[in-house]
């Protein structure tokens, strides 16, 4: 059973910085993509970042030259530095791995059960 935890959300004021990671646990063969998506109250879940095996990462517009995202492969955890935060990227943030478990002959999609971020004007 493979499981991701997200971990370092929550309230913090425009302007500031937050640090979410999420790590991977359970029977793993591989990971291949891993990303950040989130999901405002009443708005539907956008992507926010992705990152691949090899280090290769893409931004939504809405958060390039803010956030940052890496990935620590032997620890199976990726982080998304966000600095100069702003109200509007008060969401729940989930984190989403693209992974080849143990016993399966194709990778598939899993994901986080979400971190909340809430930023104060």
């Amino acid at each position: 059973q493979v499981q991701l935890v997200e971990s370092g959300g929550g309230l913090v004021q425009a302007g500031g910085s937050l640090r979410l990671s999420c790590a991977a646990s359970g029977s793993i063969f591989s990971i291949n993509a891993m990303g950040w998506y989130r999901q405002a109250p009443g708005k539907q879940r956008e992507l926010v970042a992705t990152i691949t095996r090899g280090g290769t990462t893409t931004y939504a517009d809405f958060v390039k030259g803010r956030f940052t995202t890496s990935r620590d492969n032997a620890k199976r955890t990726v982080y998304l530095q966000m600095n100069s935060l702003k109200p509007e990227d008060t969401a729940v943030y989930y984190c989403q791995f693209n992974i080849w478990a143990i016993g399966f002959n194709h990778g598939m999609d899993y994901w986080g059960k979400g971190t909340s971020v809430t930023v104060s004007s």
